[in-house]
């Protein structure tokens, strides 16, 4: 795998300081992603998945070890080149949708676009493809206070993906989310990856969307270990 990878995760550790004492969150997590993988990652709260998906998307810095996106390891990237590669290979959901509330669904997945450089028709052009994509092609002018959970999740989700990145990092997707609208969203994930070959990091508590990944790894105590796969 180690030559499709698209992502590769080696000794990270993260050790915060708390006083006098010396608190370990992460402790020599490794793992690789290959392109179009989808990969779960489980643990209770407090177990360090946010913080791990955190540096995996440099926006938290590691203690050690290190994490490479096709072939880039993030350490060695000033500010200027992570928030590039940010903004160019990665994706993010969260399970609060962050949306922009004053903008439209389409102004708001066109963003990154329009924050990469993309002239503004072309941005609303792709935005609006992909809102159709994800079923939202007749909610296109909507702000967020209009739209239901469900919906705004989507947009976000197509906000995530309009870059075509490498990989998306998505943080409790469904977890505000009933149990109905959470297994569309989570199926709309499968549909998505399989049709635009992106790859998968979901942290969740969520049996059921775990299950649906290709892979599913747990975090207990800051140790990464391989529940369903191969680590």
């Amino acid at each position: 795998m180690a030559e499709q990878a698209v992502l590769v995760c080696r000794d990270v550790t993260k050790t915060y300081h708390d006083g006098n004492d010396e608190v370990s969150v992460l402790k020599e997590v490794s793992f690789t992603l290959a392109r179009g993988e989808k990969v779960a990652i489980l643990g209770s709260s407090g177990s360090g998945k946010s913080t791990l998906l955190h540096i995996l998307g440099g926006l938290d810095n590691a203690s050690g070890g290190e994490v490479v996106i096709n072939g880039r390891a993030l350490a060695g990237l000033n500010s200027n080149e992570l928030a590039a590669l940010r903004n160019n290979e990665l994706g993010f959901i969260y399970q609060f949708h962050h949306l922009l509330a004053e903008f439209s669904a389409l102004e708001n997945v066109a963003m990154p676009l329009l924050i990469a450089g993309i002239a503004k028709a072309e941005a609303e052009q792709r935005a609006a493809a992909l809102l159709e994509k994800v079923g939202l092609g007749h909610r296109l002018s909507h702000q967020p206070a209009a739209l239901s959970g469900g919906e705004r999740q989507r947009v976000a989700i197509a906000r995530a993906l309009v870059n075509q990145p490498s990989i998306v990092l998505a943080d409790e997707p469904t977890g505000n989310l009933d149990k109905k609208t959470g297994d569309q969203i989570y199926q709309l994930l499968c549909e998505l990856s399989e049709q635009m070959g992106t790859s998968f990091i979901v942290v969740t508590h969520d049996i059921a969307l775990a299950n649906a990944m290709d892979r599913v790894l747990e975090l207990t105590d800051g140790v990464l270990q391989a529940q369903r796969g191969q680590q």
